[in-house]
């Protein structure tokens, strides 16, 4: 028997534990991992473009000043380098812009910010590709690549987001970010890793540092690799970073409701191996989870506008789409050449509205039953509110404590009040 349309479930707070190894202090972490390399012939004296991206990586600003700052104990002279590929709208203030909101600006690094868009040529590839480069890095004496390794959200093979892909997407800008995704998805790893090999080959880059996340959004470890070592440890520093990468608890999902998607908290807005969906053309979606309606309320002012992945969701509101920077946004999307992911969803008043739509049209409309799951955002999933249906099923698992009732709350206006 349905419920009346507009009823929504009794939601609980669930805590998950999990696995928590943390460096304490990023900043000495990249230094000491740094100070194991023999980099002192290779730096000194030299000009070293050290790289910055831009996902929303909590302790980028820690690990780059550690970087810099032991740069600069070795007598070089460090320049941060935009590594974004098209992001920001692929323009130079574009870029700086999406630094600042990260916290990576000339007085937090210490050091002096280029964002320029132009690329100099390094190599090509056998099979044609071009190993397009920053130019500004190309013309300093040594690049110190700085990256999270994580999975990506297109694929599932490896250099999806990490040391290699910033050396060939990130320092490749929009024609390097374009060229690549122009291969297709099924070609991505492969042609990040041959742009990336050309750089390596190049004698170009100085060093690696590689930064390992829990599944708390913190730094677990720091690793720091040269350039011929960089390869073999992204692929072992990426089985690992695809162990602890967050989830969701169940496998079955009727609603999930996202407080907020940007690039922030993943490259398509929302993390693909979090929702299960990818809208890939010719790509199969992966098996789990399977999630029949996904309501995504809000967009971070972090993401300066880029909506890139709205189109993973089913239902979004107002506030959400009129939020949205569409030349910032289309310029990702058209990159990518995914353009189902910047495909707007059906667009609802109201955060009320949505959600109630998302239930009202399930099957059978029961919201009494409905597995509902509220999250936060895609990457920070270790407080997260759950219907009683998918209590009742997580109870059990190990490190989840099911806690007591919490009441929608809404303002006068249908917003949903943050999930704290």
């Amino acid at each position: 028997m349905s419920t009346a349309r507009g009823t929504l479930p009794t939601m609980r707070s669930a805590t998950r534990q999990m696995p928590r190894p943390r460096a304490p202090d990023p900043e000495r972490a990249a230094k000491t991992a740094l100070t194991q390399l023999d980099l002192s012939d290779r730096v000194r004296g030299k000009r070293i473009a050290v790289t910055a991206g831009s996902r929303g990586i909590n302790d980028i600003v820690p690990v780059l000043r550690g970087t810099i700052d032991h740069l600069r104990h070795l007598g070089a002279d460090p320049i941060v380098v935009a590594a974004m590929g098209s992001h920001g709208g692929a323009t130079s203030d574009g870029q700086r812009h999406v630094l600042e909101h990260l916290g990576i600006s000339e007085e937090s690094m210490g050091a002096p910010i280029s964002t320029r868009m132009a690329t100099s040529v390094v190599a090509r590839t056998p099979d044609g590709l071009i190993g397009y480069c920053d130019a500004v890095a190309a013309s300093c004496d040594g690049i110190l690549v700085v990256n999270r390794i994580k999975p990506h959200t297109a694929f599932d093979e490896p250099f999806g987001s990490g040391l290699m892909k910033m050396l060939s997407v990130g320092l490749g800008k929009a024609e390097g970010a374009a060229q690549i995704h122009r291969q297709g998805p099924a070609q991505l790893a492969s042609a990040i890793r041959a742009i990336a090999q050309l750089l390596l080959d190049s004698s170009m880059v100085v060093a690696g540092v590689a930064i390992l996340e829990n599944g708390y959004d913190e730094t677990a470890r720091i690793e720091a690799m040269l350039p011929d070592q960089l390869v073999e440890r992204e692929l072992a520093l990426y089985r690992e970073a695809k162990l602890t990468l967050p989830r969701l608890p169940v496998a079955q999902l009727d609603v999930l409701i996202v407080d907020e998607m940007g690039k922030t908290f993943a490259g398509t807005g929302m993390d693909t191996n979090v929702i299960g969906r990818r809208r890939i053309p010719g790509l199969p979606e992966p098996t789990s989870p399977n999630i029949a309606h996904i309501v995504a309320l809000r967009l971070s002012p972090h993401s300066e506008g880029n909506a890139q992945g709205i189109g993973l969701a089913d239902l979004t509101t107002r506030r959400l789409v009129d939020a949205i920077d569409w030349q910032v946004t289309y310029k990702n999307t058209i990159t990518s050449t995914f353009l189902n992911r910047g495909a707007i969803p059906v667009t609802l008043p109201s955060d009320r509205e949505a959600i109630t739509v998302a239930l009202d049209i399930l099957p059978g409309a029961n919201a009494a039953l409905a597995r509902v799951i509220r999250i936060p955002n895609t990457l920070h999933l270790e407080r997260i509110l759950v219907s009683d249906a998918v209590a009742d099923e997580i109870a059990g698992q190990s490190g989840v404590d099911i806690g007591p009732e919490v009441p929608w709350v809404f303002s006068t206006d249908g917003w949903l009040v943050d999930l704290s």
